[in-house]
């Protein structure tokens, strides 16, 4: 009797926790149900690790703060975001030495609307832990040249302002499932100018990741899930100069029915961050 109050009651609890409303569920590549835990082991052996994420995601935002300051607890780490330009990397070690405050970083790098509340903790978080930071991303007034006049508009640059962008001529597959699904997704308004636009992105935040990792570290890098789905973008140039080392990605969805991944978010990346479609934003 006793044996089959105390199944009752373990049944019950299940049932209960079942009911509760999920925010957000871990998936691995295959749509199996995963521990953050298990993610957290799983990456912590990496040498690279590409954060993908819906730019108005608490959920995500969250999440990769608590990733970082774990990763930090178990290996030496070093940070990089595409939401920071090169050409700003300045005015960001700046603040990360104390030289300048948060005041004079808003007014003399060009940081996202969203900065403050989504990416603020996280370089602060740097800055308080004597972290390096990388501004990886190319500077947009850069990708606009692409999409304009595609890569050789960026052959007439002065040298100093090149140091701001890979290294050209850059490696360019326009074959990729993601930069063709680019120009599906834009329709008419698509262009091979666009699709070589994100790949400029790409390569620069690949360059500046490999530019700055030191053996023995962990670089984990903020981006936009597009740069990283389907192990490409960003991850396609980093494999390309550095095929040996041991990478791992996270992308981020949004689902109506979270406990079970639909199929087109499959094989994304190492890790799905599912989040309930109805949750807030952060703008």
């Amino acid at each position: 009797m006793k044996k089959t109050l105390l199944l009752l009651a373990f049944t019950l609890s299940l049932l209960t926790i079942s009911a509760q409303k999920a925010p957000y569920i871990i998936y691995n590549a295959k749509g199996k149900k995963v521990s953050y835990k298990k993610m957290l082991k799983t990456l912590e052996d990496k040498d690279m690790v590409l954060f993908g994420e819906l730019h108005n995601n608490p959920i995500a935002h969250w999440l990769q703060y608590e990733l970082t300051v774990d990763l930090h607890s178990k290996r030496p780490l070093i940070l990089g975001a595409e939401m920071i330009e090169a050409d700003n990397q300045d005015e960001l070690n700046d603040y990360l030495s104390g030289n300048i405050d948060y005041k004079a970083l808003d007014s003399t790098a060009r940081l996202w609307n969203n900065h403050k509340t989504d990416y603020a903790p996280l370089v602060d978080f740097a800055k308080d832990s004597s972290l390096v930071f990388v501004a990886s991303n190319v500077p947009r007034r850069y990708a606009s040249m692409v999409y304009k006049g595609g890569f050789e508009a960026l052959d007439s640059l002065p040298a100093q302002e090149k140091e701001w962008i890979a290294p050209l001529p850059i490696a360019y597959d326009p074959e990729l499932p993601g930069y063709k699904n680019i120009l599906e997704m834009m329709g008419d308004h698509g262009s091979a100018t666009l699709v070589m636009a994100q790949a400029i992105k790409d390569a620069t935040m690949a360059h500046f990741i490999l530019q700055n990792y030191k053996e023995g570290s962990l670089f984990l890098h903020y981006n936009g899930a597009y740069h990283s789905n389907n192990y490409e973008g960003i991850l396609w140039y980093l494999q390309l100069e550095r095929p040996n080392l041991k990478y791992g990605t996270i992308s981020t969805v949004t689902q109506e029915n979270v406990h079970k991944l639909e199929e087109e978010n499959k094989n994304l990346a190492d890790f799905i961050i599912c989040v309930d479609q109805n949750m807030t934003t952060t703008y």
